[in-house]
């Protein structure tokens, strides 16, 4: 059985359960320990009786170490500092042979366990950012990217963990300060601090924003599949990092940071199924309660006037289609009736 830990709060309900969702439909066998980071999103999660999901109260997992640094860390950087705590205490309250920390804006498009097993016997598994030439954030984001990270409960995967746990706990902050940077920069140099280690090599691992125009994706039987541009190297997506997906209003998505350009197959083969996921989660949870807002909106449509002009609006509402069509994504937000034309 595979296991997987995450975390997040009401505003994350939705993709967290989405994410989920999509490990339900892709994995033969797991089972998620979701960390509820307020009470809202613990309640309502534990009404919800998920069948291969516990539940995780900050009552039950904070300890004095964590309580004592919580009220000097933003809400993110308190989410950073935790990320390693939780898959210590999975393995170590629910005796785990392994856990992997997945971030709760993960989609899982096929079965992850190609992932796990590619570790053969290494005890630690990272992924990297594989940043595409111009969005390369290596010296102040880092090598590898916390969104998917598998420790097995051995020695040497525990003596990393314990590693960077406290380490975490010394400092874990969202700036680049003494070439640390978050939870994050603390893996650059795990390769020759620790023997454990294994960087993941599927290409469908891993696929984000910050790398997504190095590949050409299509749909065959249901399934994401993708193609390496340089090298030809075809793959399946395992799956994709939504990072700085947010709300505009309810019925309007920026996609990402603007700084990142996605074609029209990433939107329609990644995108658009990503919609429907997070869709389908907040019917789920609004079946449980009603008044719950799932997501943190970021405002009404009109900044974006302002950063593109009048004329680029009128056209992300639908009425450039062919245009859409023919120049591919130009700007990272689109509406839900925009989906319908790809």
């Amino acid at each position: 059985m595979l296991n997987f830990c995450t975390l997040f709060n009401t505003t994350y309900l939705s993709r967290g359960l989405a994410m989920y969702n999509s490990l339900l439909q892709q994995c033969k066998d797991f089972h998620l320990y979701i960390f509820a980071f307020d009470n809202n999103s613990y309640e309502l999660l534990a009404k919800m009786e998920l069948e291969h999901a516990t539940i995780v109260s900050l009552y039950a997992f904070e300890n004095p170490r964590l309580l004592a640094i919580k009220e000097e860390r933003t809400a993110g950087e308190y989410c950073w500092t935790c990320a390693s705590s939780t898959i210590k205490y999975c393995i170590e309250e629910f005796r785990l042979d392994h856990c992997t920390y997945v971030d709760a804006d993960l989609l899982f498009f096929s079965d992850p366990s190609v992932l796990i097993n590619e570790m053969g016997t290494k005890s630690v598994l990272i992924t990297e950012h594989r940043y595409t030439a111009g969005y390369d954030q290596t010296q102040t984001s880092g090598v590898y990217c916390v969104q998917f990270v598998t420790f097995k409960n051995d020695i040497k995967g525990m003596e990393v963990l314990n590693w960077w746990v406290d380490a975490c706990i010394d400092w874990c902050f969202n700036r680049f300060e003494d070439n640390k940077f978050g939870d994050q920069k603390y893996l650059d140099d795990w390769l020759t601090r620790f023997d454990c280690v294994h960087v993941l090599e599927h290409l469908g691992g891993g696929v984000a924003p910050w790398n997504v125009q190095q590949y050409d994706f299509s749909s065959r039987a249901k399934h994401t599949h993708g193609v390496e541009l340089v090298s030809g190297n075809k793959f399946d997506l395992i799956f994709y990092h939504f990072h700085d997906f947010s709300y505009i209003d309810e019925k309007t998505y920026c996609l990402s940071n603007l700084q990142y350009k996605l074609d029209r197959n990433s939107v329609r083969y990644i995108y658009k199924p990503y919609a429907k996921a997070l869709s389908l989660a907040k019917a789920q949870i609004y079946k449980v309660n009603k008044e719950t807002a799932t997501h943190e909106l970021k405002g009404d449509i009109s900044w974006i006037t302002a950063v593109v002009g009048r004329s680029v609006l009128f056209f992300l509402r639908g009425y450039y289609k062919n245009f859409y069509r023919q120049r591919g994504m130009e700007f990272g937000f689109v509406s839900v009736k925009m989906f319908n034309i790809f």
